[in-house]
């Protein structure tokens, strides 16, 4: 079991206990929506950033990412990471009927795909170097535009299509897919991926 510095910051507690059994780090649970209305769950999470850094990894459905939004506006943004799971389409174990959307939450999730996510969000490995370094060079909203991914008639179209390709979330934003990007790819690797996209 791999060690992880930082805060680990989920939805629920089916959440907590799939990343249990991967990672041993702390990790926290929002309860789902209630978190808008904790100022004191709030400040501690503040609390945590400064001390030891958080990670946000929420569901990748409409719901998971209103609560990683709000969580982006409330905390320091230079001391949060955000992890995210790709769209898998199924239902949980422990549920009668798949979620609104129908995809898998971070609870059901595989043990090496929520690994891989911490990993591309560059959690630090107490046992190792980080598994992302910052890159020097960054990938830009103009690369993203070059490449027709927005401010085009079919920007939507190739967004989506690239999002499927590298197994992300299909809400994630312009912003988001850059921020995304920019844990996964250094900007040659990625400018070479998209040339046989």
């Amino acid at each position: 079991m791999r060690k992880i510095k930082e805060v680990i910051v989920v939805e629920g507690r089916y959440d907590k206990n799939a990343l249990s059994q991967v990672v041993d780090a702390t990790v926290i649970t929002l309860g789902g929506f209630s978190v808008f209305n904790d100022k004191e769950k709030l400040a501690f999470l503040r609390r945590l950033a400064e001390k030891q850094g958080l990670i946000v990894l929420t569901d990748s459905d409409g719901a998971g990412f209103v609560i990683r939004n709000y969580l982006k506006g409330a905390l320091p943004k230079e001391l949060v990471k955000q992890a995210y799971i790709p769209d898998i389409y199924g239902k949980e174990r422990r549920k009668r009927a798949p979620g609104k959307e129908g995809k898998l939450g971070v609870e059901g999730m595989k043990p090496d795909v929520l690994l891989a996510s911490l990993e591309r969000a560059g959690a630090t490995f107490l046992d190792e170097e980080s598994a992302a370094a910052k890159k020097s060079d960054p990938i830009t909203k103009s690369d993203l535009f070059a490449l027709g991914l927005t401010g085009g008639q079919d920007s939507s179209a190739k967004r989506q299509a690239l999002l499927r390709k590298l197994e992300l979330p299909g809400h994630l934003t312009s912003n988001g897919l850059l921020e995304a990007l920019n844990l996964l790819y250094s900007r040659e690797d990625f400018l070479k991926f998209t040339e046989t996209f």
